[in-house]
Formats: structure tokens, C-alpha cells, sequence
């Protein structure tokens, strides 16, 4: 099960670290007490990822030098050999086809962070720690 700081989740979302805590009073976020630190649940961080996205089609037009979006899997669908990985990158839904195996070589599950590399006609799922 991934989980997440509240700073990791708040990047994740683009939003203060006092809206997540916000969010984890009021229900909209699942979250657990280890001692005096907060984690935030991965599944309920994909979930309202998606729900902000919604809607939000205005966007600067900036797009990373390296092509690299960070974000969180919100779905996989596995199929045989090949699996859909769903990504959601700030207000950007990315979705990638790659082989099943390298989903579980990865161990990503939904709420795993994720980055979606981009090049051309490609797009590559790397799993990795929120930078």
C-alpha cells in the first residue's frame, strides 16, 4: 500500500501543505497517525487527483524541458502480457501501454508514484520517488 507525507501528497496535488490537512479533517482524504507524523493514504490521493482534474482544461502550456510529468497511477489494467497504466500528472491524464511484467517489476499499484516519460510517439512509466 503506498502512502505519502502530507508535503509528498500536497505536491502530488499542487496544493499547501494545509489544504491536504484540510482535506484529511474533512473526510476528502484518508490518513493514518504514526507517532507525530501524518500519512496519507496512495488510493485516496489517486481518487481525489482525478476528481481535481475534472473540468480543468485551461492550462498554461507549460510542459517540462525533459519531457518528464510526475504523478500518481490512478488505474492498471492488466491483460495477458500488456498492461494500461493511467497516470495522473497534475491536471494531465497520461496513459501508457507496457508490458506486464514491468508492472510488477516496478510493484506499481494505484496510488504508486509515478513519471510518465514522453518521447515522440512514446510514453515510458518510470516508478520513482517524488523529487
Amino acid at each position: 500500500m503506498s502512502e505519502y507525507k502530507v508535503r509528498d501528497a500536497a505536491r502530488l496535488l499542487g496544493v499547501s501543505d494545509d489544504t491536504i490537512r484540510r482535506w484529511i479533517d474533512d473526510g476528502s482524504l484518508e490518513s493514518r497517525r504514526d507517532g507525530g507524523r501524518i500519512w496519507v493514504d496512495g488510493k485516496s490521493v489517486a481518487s481525489l487527483a482525478i476528481r481535481l482534474a475534472e473540468g480543468k482544461a485551461d492550462h498554461d502550456g507549460a510542459v517540462s524541458t525533459r519531457n518528464e510529468f510526475a504523478g500518481i497511477v490512478t488505474r492498471i489494467q492488466m491483460d495477458g502480457v500488456m498492461a494500461q497504466v493511467d497516470l495522473q500528472c497534475g491536471i494531465y491524464r497520461v496513459v501508457s501501454l507496457i508490458s506486464a511484467e514491468a508492472v510488477k517489476e516496478m510493484e506499481l499499484e494505484v496510488g504508486s508514484p509515478a513519471t510518465a516519460l514522453v518521447k515522440a510517439t512514446n510514453v515510458s512509466v518510470r516508478s520513482g520517488v517524488i523529487r
